[in-house]
C-alpha cells in the first residue's frame, strides 16, 4: 500500500494509532484485534500506514470469578491474557512491519503516575518496547492502567500531533475520509476559529445525535448544533458533514494530540487508575458544555447521511468469546427456543 499523503506530508509524520486491549474471554484468540485490522483494510486503509501503539492493559487480581471491568480474572484467564500479548505482538509487527529482519523490539521502562502526588505508590510502573525506526510500540503495565491511564500512557510516548485512539472491540463498519478530517484537523492547529480538536465516530446510540434528546432538550446544545453544525470544506475540495458533540466518548476517535494532553490530562490528578475516561472527564465536559462552555472542548461527531450511517459496531470485547463460540450459543438458543414452542391445541 502506498502511504497516503496529507497536505504534503507523509500520514505517518501525522497520525499514530494507540489500540487499547485486555484480558478478554476470546483470548489467547487474536480474533478481536484482527477484527480491527481487517475493518481498517476494508474502511480505512491508511490507518495501516500510520505509527501504532498497543497498550496491553493487565488485571489486578485472579479470582475464582472474571469481573474484567473490576480487573478480576481468572487463573486461566491469566494464562491466556500471557499468551494473547504475544499473539498479537506477532500480529501487529506482521501487519505494520512488511521486513521481518525489521521486527526486532528494544525494550525500555517507564512509570504512570496517578493522584495525589505525597502517595509514593500511587504510580504503574511499565514495560516499553518498540521496533527500531518506532513504527510500532507496545506497552505492558505490571498493574491494571484502566483505559484512563492507558491511553495518556500512550499519547506520552506519541511523536505525532494526531492521534487515532481504538478500543480492541469498535470494528469500523463504514468508510471514513481520514484524509479530510485531518486536513481539517491540520487546519484547526493554526487558525483559532476552526475548533475542530476531537471527531468521534457513530455507533448505533449516536445516530441521528443532533436530533436526540442528548442534545434538543437542552436549549444551548439546540443552538449550538444550528449554528456549527455544517460541512466543512478542505483545500482539495472535499466535503466532510461534522455535528457538535456534546461529550467526550471512549468509542473511537481522532484528536489534536496536544489538545488532548492538555485539555483532558493536565495533571496527575486528572483521572483515578482505573476509571474511564467517559465515566469521569466526559461528564464534567458535558457538564460544562451544556452551561455553554463547549469552544474550550471543540468535539465533534462524524455526521454522514444527516446522522443517519453507522460507522462502528460493537463486539462486546467482555462477554465475546469469538466467531466460532458466538455461532455455538446462537445455535444453541435458537435450538432452545424452538423447543420451547407450544404447538396448537387439538
Amino acid at each position: 500500500m502506498t502511504p497516503a499523503i496529507v497536505s504534503g506530508q507523509p500520514i505517518s509524520d501525522l497520525l499514530t494509532v494507540i489500540i487499547t486491549t485486555s484480558p478478554t474471554p476470546s483470548a489467547p484468540s487474536t480474533e478481536l484485534i484482527s477484527a480491527i485490522l481487517t475493518s481498517f483494510r476494508n474502511h480505512c486503509g491508511s490507518l495501516l500506514s500510520c505509527r501504532v501503539i498497543v497498550v496491553f492493559d493487565t488485571y489486578d487480581r485472579i479470582t475464582s470469578h472474571a469481573r474484567l471491568k473490576k480487573g478480576q480474572v481468572t487463573a486461566d484467564g491469566a494464562e491466556n491474557f500471557s499468551l494473547y500479548k504475544e499473539n498479537v505482538k506477532e500480529l501487529i509487527l506482521s501487519e505494520f512491519i512488511e521486513s521481518e529482519d525489521q521486527r526486532g523490539l528494544t525494550d525500555s521502562q517507564g512509570e504512570a503516575e496517578f493522584g495525589y502526588g505525597g502517595v509514593s505508590t500511587n504510580f504503574v510502573p511499565f514495560s516499553l518496547s518498540h521496533t527500531t525506526n518506532n513504527r510500532v510500540t507496545f506497552i505492558e503495565p505490571l498493574k491494571r492502567l484502566g483505559f484512563g491511564l492507558a491511553v495518556r500512557t500512550a499519547l506520552r510516548s506519541t511523536k505525532t500531533p494526531f492521534v487515532w485512539v481504538h478500543q480492541h472491540d469498535w470494528p469500523l463498519v463504514s468508510d471514513i475520509p481520514l484524509e479530510s478530517l485531518l486536513d481539517i484537523m491540520q487546519a484547526a492547529e493554526t487558525d483559532e476559529s476552526i475548533l475542530v480538536k476531537y471527531v468521534c465516530l457513530p455507533s448505533v446510540r449516536l445516530l441521528s445525535y443532533a436530533e436526540s434528546a442528548h442534545v434538543v432538550q437542552f436549549p444551548i446544545l439546540k443552538e449550538l448544533t444550528a449554528s456549527l453544525k455544517r460541512d466543512f470544506l478542505t483545500g482539495s475540495g472535499a466535503s466532510v458533514p461534522l455535528t457538535p458533540m456534546f461529550f467526550w466518548h471512549d468509542k473511537p476517535h481522532l484528536a489534536s494530540t496536544r489538545h488532548y494532553l492538555s485539555r483532558v490530562f493536565p495533571t496527575r490528578l486528572s483521572i483515578l487508575r482505573g476509571a474511564f475516561i467517559e465515566d469521569t472527564i466526559g461528564q464534567r465536559a458535558r457538564n460544562q458544555m451544556k452551561e455553554g462552555d463547549w469552544a474550550k472542548w471543540a468535539t465533534w461527531l462524524f455526521y454522514p447521511d444527516e446522522g443517519r450511517r453507522l460507522c462502528l459496531r460493537h463486539l462486546q470485547g467482555r462477554t465475546w468469546e469469538g466467531a466460532e463460540k458466538e455461532s455455538e450459543k446462537k445455535a444453541f438458543w435458537r435450538e432452545r427456543n424452538a423447543d420451547c414452542i407450544v404447538g396448537p391445541l387439538n
